[in-house]
């Protein structure tokens, strides 16, 4: 099970509803690791299975239960299961603090000014495939600014991000850019590590072992038609360079610093996502967008700046 992070007010209200219930609360623990139906529910905490369903639709609304039909004796049944074993529940949403201190620009995952890839790879948004998986010319389909989930095994993709009013003027603190991401294996593999490189403007600024290509439950905000035997979801990461050094997560990734970038001879920043060629786990890329997996952003680029 993989943890998921709210931010939205409606989220936390809901999550906070549905926990606020002792017989909810006794649902979630019944369930546990388990998967079980309605009727299997109401009989374990002898309840009318009537208000089984009503309080399993709260939980259900909540994410904190997910639910799928299957075939019984007679008709269908609902079965019920954990999809997550953490939520997160910031107190304060990183977007909330310092907003005035940061230059923020969100990029869509398609939106790539270059890549360089090697199949297996594709792009798919919420309700279609685009172009053919495994072609590399379906990378250049008009239809991938629309992308929601893209992957390939070997290569980059690069993006350009606005320098953005006014930084020339200020005085730039940090620089960070945080995406959704994993592994890439034919359908999933959760134990397939692969070292995933950010570049920014040239410069190596941290690589990270992603563990696998994550998959056997549905992410929270993949739509139900990509099977779940395909990617699912990723992990959140954020890569941040400060005049001290980069950092991936907070922890020191690479001796390259603010000085180093040289953001001030042109007119954009150009961050590319990658594997090296001579990585020692070469195990692809998934990247997610803001319609897919477990985070609801696109690539999030986040400037710093002293405006004092």
């Amino acid at each position: 099970m993989n943890d998921v992070y709210l931010a939205s007010e409606d989220e936390i209200e809901n999550i906070a509803k549905a926990l606020s219930s002792g017989l909810r609360r006794k649902i979630v623990r019944l369930l546990g690791d388990r998967k079980m139906n309605v009727g299997e529910i109401a009989q374990a905490l002898e309840i009318p299975q009537s208000t089984c369903v009503v309080n399993i639709q709260i939980l259900e609304k909540a994410n904190i239960i997910r639910t799928e039909q299957a075939a019984a004796s007679k008709g269908v049944q609902k079965i019920c299961f954990i999809p997550h074993r953490e939520i997160v529940l910031p107190i304060l949403p990183e977007s909330h603090v310092e907003e005035d201190n940061f230059i923020v620009t969100e990029m869509p995952i398609g939106l790539y000014t270059d890549c360089n890839i090697t199949p297996p790879c594709g792009l798919i948004n919420d309700t279609e495939i685009i172009g053919y998986f495994d072609q590399t010319d379906s990378f250049f389909n008009p239809k991938r600014a629309t992308a929601g989930l893209l992957w390939f095994t070997k290569g980059y993709c690069e993006y350009r991000f606005p320098k953005a009013s006014g930084v020339i003027n200020q005085s730039v603190k940090s620089i960070s850019i945080s995406l959704e991401i994993c592994s890439e294996y034919p359908g999933f593999n959760n134990d397939w590590p692969s070292d995933i490189t950010l570049w920014l403007n040239g410069k190596d600024i941290g690589t990270w072992r992603s563990p696998g290509d994550t998959g056997g439950e549905y992410g929270r905000l993949t739509p139900k038609w990509w099977d779940l035997k395909n990617t699912q979801f990723g992990y959140m990461k954020t890569w941040k360079v400060t005049a001290e050094g980069s950092f991936i997560d907070g922890e020191p990734a690479e001796n390259v610093n603010l000085r180093d970038i040289d953001y001030m001879s042109q007119d954009f920043f150009l961050v590319r996502i990658g594997v090296k060629e001579d990585a020692e786990f070469s195990g692809g890329v998934n990247i997610f967008g803001s319609t897919f997996g477990n985070y609801e952003q696109n690539i999030t680029f986040k400037i710093e700046v002293d405006r004092s």
